[in-house]
């Protein structure tokens, strides 16, 4: 891609070639290092998006310093050059930003706010980062109990896959401040070759990631209904992708998922777990404004019940597995 391009009605901003610009220094904080387009940043949460993310910009030259429950993933990590943290509380102060990218509001309240949380570090002019998909009113939370701190939010949750967040073509949704887009402009380009700026009000994304990923929930639901359905059939499975894929009952995820299906291979890239938590938000989300679809919820429950049926720690492509075994 040869420039960077702002859309008028969502601000996609696509990456440059080459090296990314510099950035302004942030607001306030004498103790804040001003950013500049290639430094240090820290990332909390070291799992396939998180540690995608990270190898991403290790790759790229940034400095990363690595924080997980899991220690497996913390050592996977510093063997590809990261500095690892024993707890979110040791962050250098003098990092660009500081990316949250665990699971849930949970989650995130501990690495905020938590016992060895980054509150207690975090100085005026910070940013923080959020990543995960979490509810409209938790980001909200988040970033007001941040800005009491004077510490920047970035409302950013991130679509697109591991290996996407490896190579850089992973989406954002990102809303924020302006000055705040700014001053990260950096390394958001490093992140993502497609920054989608909703607004400047954090929440504001994470409305726009549940809204993508109910949809994600549908398509993946229907596509493992048809795909059993050929399998009932007696179709062959790969040739009937095949014409999916080039026919009107195309979808990324269908496609991505039941690929992988078809070879018996649900090593978890994205947990059942994960859109059964999306889902179910986006549901809330809907109530909260007063709107009911007809196909939400159906999809939600098939979520929960491949999770009931055993299938929680496995790769969403399972849904398949799920489907082919109902006979009602």
């Amino acid at each position: 891609m040869s420039g960077a391009r702002e859309a008028t009605s969502v601000g996609v901003t696509e990456r440059r070639e080459g090296p990314p610009r510099a950035s302004s220094a942030p607001s306030g904080g004498s103790a804040v290092r001003e950013a500049t387009s290639v430094g240090v940043i820290t990332l909390i949460g070291a799992g396939n998006m998180g540690g995608g993310m990270a190898a991403n910009l290790l790759g790229r030259g940034w400095g990363v310093q690595v924080c997980d429950i899991d220690p497996v993933k913390v050592a996977d990590m510093t063997r590809i050059g990261a500095v690892a943290l024993a707890k979110p509380a040791q962050a250098a102060i003098d990092s660009i930003a500081f990316i949250v990218c665990v699971v849930d509001a949970a989650q995130t309240e501990d690495v905020l706010f938590g016992e060895h949380g980054l509150a207690g570090m975090l100085q005026p002019g910070h940013a923080v980062m959020l990543c995960p998909t979490i509810a409209p009113q938790d980001v909200e939370s988040f970033a007001s109990r941040l800005a009491e701190r004077g510490v920047h939010t970035l409302d950013a949750p991130m679509s697109g896959g591991p290996a996407r967040a490896r190579d850089g073509s992973m989406s954002l949704m990102l809303a924020c401040a302006q000055s705040v887009y700014e001053q990260q402009a950096g390394l958001l380009q490093a992140l993502s070759s497609k920054v989608f700026r909703i607004s400047e009000k954090p929440g504001d994304a994470a409305r726009t990631k549940l809204v993508n990923n109910l949809l994600a929930g549908i398509n993946l639901v229907g596509a493992a209904e048809a795909l059993a359905l050929a399998a009932r059939l007696g179709l062959d499975l790969g040739k009937t992708l095949d014409v999916i894929e080039q026919s009107s009952g195309q979808s990324w995820i269908g496609s991505d998922r039941m690929r992988r299906a078809i070879a018996g291979d649900y090593a978890p890239r994205a947990h059942v777990t994960l859109l059964e938590k999306d889902t179910r938000l986006a549901l809330q989300a809907a109530r909260a404004a007063g709107f009911e679809g007809p196909l939400g919820a159906p999809a939600s429950r098939v979520f929960e019940q491949a999770h009931a049926a055993g299938l929680a720690a496995q790769d969403d492509a399972a849904l398949f597995k799920y489907l082919s075994r109902r006979r009602d």
